[in-house]
């Protein structure tokens, strides 16, 4: 039993380093490297935050939705016209953003939340597409068709600082996915994330010992939505533009396979689902022309060998019985 309690201690040790190191060198890569891979890192940063934020869906409660990128487009477009059009400052639409994606994901989810499997998964890529072509059919003349809205501000806090340059926004993601990690690590920990593993588990089960299904599984695509729903956000703010085709179906199958790749439920395989989708290219520019090839036969790869993904989640020792149990004296 000590030996056991000091192996943990150990491994807990080691962790924190771990952490520590990758945060200082996250610190210093924007003065070692060009400016080129500080903006690949920066959209290293956006698929991380879109990851997570699928993770939430997908890992957490173990639905399928593969029209997730069409939050980040409410995010996106939510940021890009009340910013071009009535000039509200970005720092203030960040929030406004993901209540706007979340909100919309609470409107459309709610009457196929009771969907399972294949079903709900077709549901979502029909949301996904119905959002992206909405948004090119220029409804009401806000969303500018398929050129899209232009001349989005730059993050700022008044004068004193803005967020002007690859670096800056290098930084500004980071930060924003950090706090994001920091957020969901307690969130696996409460009752809530207990509750959605149960779901996951056995969702009759878990309904069957009080456990509102419902109302977690909403939970899940409201919170999942409105992270993505910061992603787009700031991914418009980068570019000063946004357009329809940068929200389309492939896009939401490499959200899920950032997901699928490192592991479903596991943060820091989210992290590195995320690198291999978004650095991978960058690596292997070369073969351009066999990138896809090359990225199918790993998928295949990886189903096979290590279905659980690169980093796969630790449940932990608890047994489901007695976390149902737990989550069900909770909530109920």
């Amino acid at each position: 039993m000590k030996l056991n309690k000091n192996i943990t201690e150990k491994n807990s040790i080691f962790k924190n380093w771990m952490v520590i190191l990758a945060a200082i060198l996250f610190i210093i890569l924007p003065f070692i490297i060009n400016a080129y891979w500080v903006d690949v890192l920066f959209f290293f940063g956006i698929y991380a935050l879109l990851g997570l934020s699928l993770n939430i869906v997908l890992g957490e409660v173990g639905l399928f939705d593969l029209g997730h990128i069409g939050f980040m487009a409410i995010g996106a477009y939510t940021t890009a016209i009340l910013n071009a059009t009535f000039g509200i400052p970005i720092i203030i639409l960040l929030p406004v953003s993901a209540i706007a994606a979340g909100a919309f994901a609470w409107l459309v989810c709610s009457p196929i939340i009771h969907l399972r499997g294949d079903y709900l998964c077709i549901v979502t890529i029909g949301m996904g597409e119905i959002v992206r072509l909405t948004l090119n059919n220029n409804p009401f003349g806000i969303t500018g068709g398929p050129n899209g809205v232009f001349g989005i501000d730059f993050p700022s806090l008044g004068s004193i600082f803005v967020v002007d340059n690859s670096t800056k926004f290098y930084y500004f993601i980071w930060l924003i996915v950090g706090l994001t990690i920091i957020g969901l690590v307690n969130l696996q920990r409460s009752r809530i994330g207990r509750a959605w593993n149960c779901i996951r588990e056995d969702e009759i089960a878990a309904e069957a010992t009080g456990i509102d299904v419902r109302y977690y599984k909403l939970l899940a695509f409201v919170l999942g939505a409105g992270l993505a729903g910061v992603a787009g956000n700031v991914y418009a703010t980068k570019l000063m533009m946004v357009s329809p085709e940068s929200f389309n179906f492939m896009e939401s199958c490499m959200l899920f396979c950032i997901v699928l790749i490192g592991g479903m439920g596991s943060i820091p395989g989210v992290l590195i689902g995320a690198a291999a989708i978004s650095l991978f290219p960058e690596f292997f520019r070369t073969f351009a022309q066999y990138r896809m090839l090359i990225f199918g036969a790993a998928m295949v790869a990886m189903m096979v060998f290590k279905p659980g993904g690169i980093w796969p989640r630790k449940r932990g020792a608890v047994k489901f019985k007695s976390l149902l149990m737990k989550a069900g004296d909770e909530n109920g």
